[in-house]
């Protein structure tokens, strides 16, 4: 995926102002910076929910307008911060609607196989019957990348996925994240705000500072204290653990 002079605004505000990058294939990359910074309407941009001003964004060398809706449903998902949902769905027939792209609401055996193939790599078989409003927080959110899992895309965008999980539940989500990129060879981009998450579990890392790009590369390029701070504009040092940097706020 390319992006290339991309802007966006807003009631005359500049939210992103020439965004170049390329996502590497078959990695996990994060998106960093402060609040306001641009990243979650970059992220929906790049799955054609929000119309980009003008710049070229182009998957596998087609320009993202010559995807017809079907075509882009097989190749990207993206999971939302906030999603509508019925209380009264089992956690079988929320994951099933990641199958209506190929579907069109009328499930065939090769969908249902693939529903109990992401259930069971998910470890959600046991739950399949529960209705999803009797889930936990960590529970509910494993559910809904399950149904984006179901999508079967190269692609997967998620919108700060980890809000509202405690810390196990967080973990949990980036191990399976991890092992969707190294086992199932997905190209992951996720919005993140715990920078430490990122340095553990990201293969890349794209720092956002007032709707442009500020620093992008490989995870190890962009833990550095100098540049953390100038991004966030507070005191950071770093320590390293485990062969990882944490940062400290000072």
């Amino acid at each position: 995926m390319k992006l290339e002079n991309i802007d966006k605004s807003i009631q005359k505000q500049d939210i992103l102002q020439g965004i170049s990058l390329e996502v590497s294939p078959q990695k996990l990359t994060a998106f960093i910076g402060p609040n306001g910074a641009g990243k979650s309407t970059l992220l929906s941009i790049m799955s054609r929910l929000t119309k980009k001003d003008q710049g070229i964004l182009s998957i596998k060398g087609r320009e993202i307008e010559s995807w017809n809706s079907q075509e882009l449903a097989q190749e990207l998902t993206i999971l939302k911060q906030k999603i509508n949902y019925q209380d009264k769905l089992t956690v079988e027939e929320l994951v099933s609607f990641g199958r209506f792209p190929y579907s069109r609401g009328r499930l065939r055996p090769e969908d249902w196989e693939k529903i109990r193939e992401t259930l069971d790599y998910l470890e959600l078989t046991n739950l399949k019957d529960r209705y999803i409003d009797s889930l936990s927080g960590g529970q509910l959110q494993r559910v809904f990348i399950a149904m984006v899992l179901a999508q079967d895309t190269d692609f997967i965008l998620l919108d700060e996925p980890l809000n509202n999980l405690d810390i196990k539940q967080s973990v949990s989500m980036m191990q399976i994240l991890k092992r969707l990129v190294e086992e199932l060879g997905k190209t992951i981009i996720i919005v993140l705000h715990d920078i430490n998450m990122a340095s553990q579990y990201a293969d890349e890392i794209v720092a956002f500072k007032d709707g442009q790009v500020f620093s992008n590369g490989r995870t190890d390029q962009i833990m550095q204290a100098d540049l953390l701070s100038q991004l966030y504009e507070i005191p950071i040092t770093l320590a390293d653990i485990n062969g990882k940097k944490i940062c400290i706020y000072s």
